[in-house]
């Protein structure tokens, strides 16, 4: 048995860990995997204690999109049975965000397809988000592809608290998993939205037949952009897609990736997020010692567990979820709040 406490260590410090330590925790031997996620979690409860913060997606507008990731069941390469649909109604959005603040979430996830927003759609979800901001206390986050600085700051003054533009993977691999856009492309949204004042989440997915050195060049390039939130997406494969019948990795190794981008990024928001439940299976609870977030009632096509099962998930594993933001020093402080955590 390896002696993992090192990690532990310069996480703690956050110094960064050399390529050769961060492959080695992708290549753990499974014997030694619950003295890897103990030094994890030591890292984690550090920062957020036993606490757990819930999102909930919103998948606002559907398919109709150009783009030709090969994951995804919405680009135009793909031919999967989805339903397709242009913005939702407003009331349909404003319900979600009452039912998710119903179900305890810290933040809702307003996301439309497409490579990126009109002006129009812009407009139009400000004001829904206007609305939403003055009759429901939850942090906002929109996903709406790529943005301009001018997009996200009228995002912003509207009361989005926090915008998600994955890089997916890592810069090379990235043109394996899509051709319409670059890797480049992405980063200036997060340039952009960095510039526009907005808190960032962004992350990737792992299982797209990216090697080992992928995960780790991923890892530690939302580290260099000084992510806030970073969603840790596992491959569901879907039919119809350029990606359909891959097999999903490993409950162990989707564990070990999670370990890896909490020492990679310690003091950030980890969230297991797309396809947990298919690759974590029955191991999913010890997800929650490396990651301190999850998404709960599903994706943006695929389905998840639900409000009632994952609550249960955190009381059985004896955590707690996060209805309020909590600073360093353990103030409270209300959700909705702008850059209310660093």
């Amino acid at each position: 048995m390896k002696d993992y406490s090192n990690l532990e260590r310069k996480a703690l410090q956050n110094k960064p860990l050399s390529d050769r330590e961060m492959l080695a925790v992708l290549d753990t031997p499974d014997e030694d995997l619950l003295l890897l996620i103990h030094a994890a979690y030591r890292v984690r409860h550090r920062f957020f204690g036993n606490r757990v913060r819930l999102h909930v997606l919103q998948n606002a507008k559907s398919g109709l999109c150009p783009e030709d990731c090969a994951y995804c069941s919405q680009s135009a390469v793909s031919t999967a049975a989805i339903d397709k649909y242009p913005l939702l109604p407003r009331e349909q959005i404003l319900d979600g965000a009452r039912k998710a603040k119903a179900g305890k979430a810290l933040r809702y996830c307003i996301v439309t397809s497409g490579r990126g927003p009109t002006g129009r759609e812009v407009e139009t979800v400000a004001d829904i988000v206007r609305e939403v901001k003055q009759t429901v206390d939850i942090d906002i986050c929109c996903c709406m592809g790529l943005l301009d600085e001018a997009q996200a700051r009228t995002l912003r003054a509207a009361g989005v608290d926090r915008i998600n533009h994955n890089l997916n993977t890592s810069a090379g691999h990235h043109g394996n998993i899509v051709t319409t856009h670059t890797y480049t492309d992405r980063l200036n949204t997060l340039k952009a939205v960095k510039a526009a004042g907005l808190e960032t989440c962004c992350g990737g997915i792992i299982g797209m037949g990216e090697s080992m050195q992928d995960i780790v060049d991923l890892a530690v390039a939302v580290r260099e952009l000084d992510i806030d939130s970073i969603p840790v997406n596992f491959l569901h494969p879907i039919d119809g897609t350029p990606l359909a019948g891959r097999k999903p990795m490993s409950p162990q190794e989707g564990l070990k990736v999670l370990c890896l981008f909490r020492f990679v990024n310690p003091s950030k928001e980890i969230r297991m997020a797309g396809g947990r439940e298919l690759t974590l299976g029955s191991l999913q609870a010890l997800a929650l010692y490396p990651a301190n977030s999850l998404f709960m009632e599903g994706y943006l096509t695929t389905g998840g567990q639900s409000t009632s099962e994952t609550h249960r998930l955190i009381d059985d594993m004896g955590f707690e979820v996060e209805e309020q933001w909590k600073t360093e020093d353990g103030t409270n402080v209300p959700a909705g709040t702008l850059n209310a955590v660093t």
